[in-house]
């Protein structure tokens, strides 16, 4: 490790650009894409926003902890899928369950009644080919300014990442579950 001494003077400029809604990617190999989505939640309804988290890989009778908690302080949060597409029985259900689970959370974003909605694990339908592309674009360029989208999943569509003002990509860099340990109880689920 390498000592550095700490920035003595603001290493940015505030910028003077309006305030708006943005879109927010997370991708990538790495763990943390959800939990950041997730955290985002939280901070917005900390600060008294309107929330509505819609996961699409997820069944909608699905108890993980962030459902538990979620439920527990009052944002909503919904599972259109039916799971790992390798567990599921009809890939074409599949695929309309997150055209279905779509309309629905296309229509929360023009709605303009949450400050942030949180799409989790979209990028999967989308490069199954489940979802159409264009339709998601359209949507994130059509919502009202004041609304915030976060978005997630690996392989997010370059169309996608260029739309968005923030993108970040996490990185695997080591990953237990490759050394035999198995996904943990309010770590990975």
């Amino acid at each position: 490790m390498q000592i550095e001494t700490p920035p003595s003077e603001k290493p940015y400029e505030k910028p003077e650009g309006e305030r708006r809604g943005i879109v927010i990617v997370n991708t990538g190999d790495g763990k943390g894409k959800s939990t950041a989505a997730f955290g985002l939640a939280l901070r917005a309804h900390g600060r008294g926003k309107a929330v509505k988290i819609y996961q699409f890989m997820k069944v909608p009778s699905a108890r993980f902890g962030e459902h538990r908690m979620f439920e527990q302080i009052g944002i909503p949060i919904e599972g259109l899928g039916d799971g790992f597409s390798w567990k599921s029985q009809d890939l074409e259900r599949s695929g309309q369950l997150a055209r279905d689970g779509w309309e629905k959370a296309r229509a929360a974003i023009l709605s303009g009644e949450f400050f942030l909605v949180v799409l989790d694990e979209i990028t999967y339908p989308l490069i199954y080919g489940w979802l159409p592309l264009e339709g998601v674009l359209e949507t994130l360029r059509a919502r009202p300014k004041h609304v915030h989208v976060a978005l997630t999943g690996r392989r997010c569509p370059p169309e996608l990442v260029e739309l968005a003002d923030t993108v970040t990509e996490m990185t695997l860099v080591k990953h237990a579950f490759k050394a035999g340990i198995p996904a943990q109880r309010g770590i990975e689920d």
